[in-house]
């Protein structure tokens, strides 16, 4: 199991500064993913990722979530080969539907989830065609593109890794999951509105598996809070371990930064005495 953190990039976060100085540290502490919010009220999420790709060398980074109906994909596409680029091959992309309604309707832009879906599944395909080809041509309900390109591709090939986010039970983030390269799960059930249990997981777990058509890797990432005692921080990972996960995710919520910074430095379970 691969350990990450899931870190704010507002308020005290919202500074490309602060958040490589986290990353730099959690590198050093043993983490293997540094994860950025992509939301209007904090800094801006290109920025800060370029900020921690110069400033750490081994440690994986991306956005979680990226709001990928709110960025043109061709855009978006583009600015992750770059940044694969500057930090040697070293990103994922975790994709989701977005926080609110009101991050798009504010804006003159649809906030229906179906819309946002259905333009999230053509952003993907936009995005990997763009990696993947020399000249990619689309023509969908929300975009087109004629012999389009970008330079240069991805480090990564043939694509920069892809994981879609969803909140269980909710399947269809669970079967758009199941056509790329890993799901993540909220930690918090999505209709109840507390915390997901690890028999929920484990039906999450089986129902992407059975919609996956591929045979290719597949990661399956658990976000959540770690028990503070490090046995039953590594009891509580290794009973997600069992049922499937590949990457626990450690979330920064309503943590202050000096907070989430001494439990960064703690190091994921692994790396924690006791």
């Amino acid at each position: 199991m691969q350990f990450g953190l899931d870190v704010p990039t507002t308020e005290a976060y919202a500074d490309p500064r602060v958040l490589a100085q986290l990353a730099e540290e959690a590198e050093q502490a043993g983490w293997n993913g540094f994860f950025v919010w992509d939301v209007l009220g904090g800094v801006d999420l290109w920025l800060a990722l370029a900020a921690i790709a110069l400033r750490t060398e081994r440690i994986t980074i991306g956005p979680m979530v990226l709001a990928l109906a709110r960025h043109r994909p061709w855009l978006a596409a583009k600015r992750l080969a770059d940044l694969d680029h500057l930090s040697g091959g070293r990103v994922i992309c975790t994709v989701g539907l977005g926080h609110t309604e009101r991050d798009f309707t504010q804006f003159g832009e649809a906030g229906d989830p179906t819309i946002r879906a259905a333009k999230l599944d053509e952003g993907l395909a936009v995005m990997d065609g763009l990696w993947r080809a020399e000249q990619f041509s689309f023509a969908g309900s929300h975009y087109t593109l004629h012999d389009a390109a970008i330079t240069p591709k991805p480090m990564q090939s043939p694509h920069i890794p892809l994981w879609v986010c969803g909140g269980w039970p909710r399947r269809g983030p669970f079967r758009r999951a199941a056509q790329w390269d890993g799901m993540c799960l909220m930690s918090v059930h999505a209709t109840q509105q507390r915390r997901l249990s690890l028999e929920e997981f484990r039906e999450a777990v089986a129902y992407v598996r059975a919609q996956r058509m591929s045979t290719a890797p597949f990661e399956i990432i658990m976000a959540g809070e770690l028990a503070e005692d490090p046995g039953a921080a590594r009891d509580q990972t290794q009973r997600f371990r069992e049922a499937g996960a590949t990457w626990w995710v450690e979330e920064g919520l309503g943590w202050s930064l000096e907070e989430f910074r001494e439990r960064v430095r703690c190091g994921p379970p692994s790396e924690r005495a006791g």
